[in-house]
């Protein structure tokens, strides 16, 4: 465990580094008298061992990705090179304010995810006729086991009021399109 000295000094004199390394000798029997009696070493000592028996855990925990992990980082790729696409705020003259429609879309997409059994998946972002309203075409996942009924209500109500409270604009249209269905 390497650590900057200066930055990780005991009062006692000693580094937690030192304090670490030492953890082993320490559980076997070994300690010396510092290790002993020093009351910043001994609280040092417990907080490492429950690091120590933390990061153990996790790192025999077995692990499996969603399965859609390869959609969603390949939604965010895509979504990337989309950063270009700038949609203007309501704003006074001269300071116009713009957002990007990946940003938008991150917001809506979020917004959609937590309705119990939806996925956002797809979202198309553009201004409308009115410079203060946009258009939203927004596709979805659904779980065909976990989708309770008026889900779809509940994705629009809160896409709408994202758009309204976290972007300030007005939401003039909002296409949903089931995109896929999958089993959760």
């Amino acid at each position: 465990m390497a650590m900057n000295d200066a930055d990780y000094m005991l009062p006692c004199g000693r580094d937690v580094e030192t304090v670490w390394d030492r953890l082993t000798t320490v559980d076997a029997g070994a300690a010396d008298e510092h290790d002993l009696s020093c009351p910043h070493c001994a609280a040092t000592r417990d907080s490492l061992c429950a690091l120590r028996s933390a990061v153990d855990e996790l790192a025999a925990e077995t692990v499996e990705p969603p399965s859609d992990l390869v959609g969603r980082i390949m939604s965010a790729v895509r979504a990337d090179s989309r950063r270009r696409d700038m949609l203007p705020l309501p704003s006074q003259a001269p300071n116009e304010a713009r957002i990007s429609a990946q940003a938008i879309a991150s917001v809506l997409r979020f917004a959609a995810d937590t309705v119990e059994g939806v996925r956002a998946r797809r979202c198309k972002v553009r201004q409308s006729g009115s410079p203060d309203s946009i258009e939203v075409e927004l596709s979805i996942a659904v779980s065909y086991r976990g989708l309770a009924a008026g889900a779809y209500d509940l994705v629009r109500e809160r896409v709408a009021n994202a758009v309204a409270a976290r972007i300030g604009v007005r939401l003039s249209r909002l296409d949903i399109v089931v995109a896929d269905v999958f089993d959760a």
